[in-house]
């Protein structure tokens, strides 16, 4: 079984209740959902969010659009990952984050094979990065979630549930997919409005009804209309992002 786990909550500092952002007449957590699902890699998809109140609204939304759901802690997002593993019974799992509209699926079917034809524990599309911040993908194996969540003691690896593969390269056999030509000063990963209106713009020229595009087609958009891209490029990227580059 291999498991998407979504991460997702409907509070956001930022930019609040992100996920629920309507684009081309569906909310956010929406697309990633249907992007996910044209992987052939892929088996199983669960949302994975927590136990605040302000969360039923998106457990309602699971339930009325069957999509399963599970709920735990709110800061320790590495428990909620390896009790949503559980659940499903995952022996890969891809994590994804629900602010990423743009996630790629042969890009996660890459990063899947690389990690099953390596036997390799963990693998990764960002570290460094190389692909445009959003289409990160991290894939691991069951085994490596549970000693992750088995010995990590940091708040920092609870809350940011890879961090514990990244900070001990010695315990796990791991890898880098890289892509031909670093282009990861480009920002397609939703924080702020700027993101969401620039979000909306590139699904304005590209979404169809029961089709996908995919990176390659999103290039060939900004090549033909660089205003698009400039519409988030003074967004600060994550610190995430940026301690991935020196880790």
């Amino acid at each position: 079984m291999i498991t998407a786990i979504i991460q997702a909550r409907v509070n956001s500092s930022r930019l609040p209740n992100k996920i629920f952002a309507e684009i081309m007449g569906q909310p956010l957590i929406w697309h990633v959902i249907n992007r996910i699902r044209f992987s052939k890699r892929i088996t199983n998809i669960i949302i994975a969010t927590s136990m605040n109140k302000l969360d039923d609204k998106l457990e309602e939304w699971c339930r009325d659009n069957f999509i399963q759901v599970f709920r735990g802690s709110e800061n320790n997002v590495l428990e909620r990952f390896f009790f949503s593993a559980k659940k499903c019974s995952s022996k890969i799992i891809v994590r994804i984050t629900a602010d990423d509209p743009f996630k790629d699926p042969i890009i996660l079917d890459n990063v899947i094979d690389m990690l099953v034809e390596n036997n390799l524990d963990f693998a990764y599309n960002n570290n460094p990065p190389t692909f445009p911040e959003g289409l990160d993908t991290e894939v691991f194996t069951m085994q490596s979630l549970e000693k992750a969540y088995q010995n990590s003691v940091d708040e920092y690896e609870h809350e940011h549930v890879t961090q514990y593969f990244y900070r001990n390269k010695n315990k796990f056999k791991q890898k880098n997919f890289k892509y031909s030509e670093d282009i990861s000063y480009l920002r397609w990963t939703i924080d702020k409005k700027e993101d969401l209106e620039m979000t909306r713009q590139v699904y304005n020229h590209l979404y169809q009804v029961g089709e996908i595009f995919y990176m390659k087609d999103i290039l060939a958009l900004l090549k033909e209309n660089p205003q698009i891209a400039k519409i988030n490029e003074n967004v600060a990227r994550s610190s995430m992002y940026i301690n991935k580059e020196n880790q």
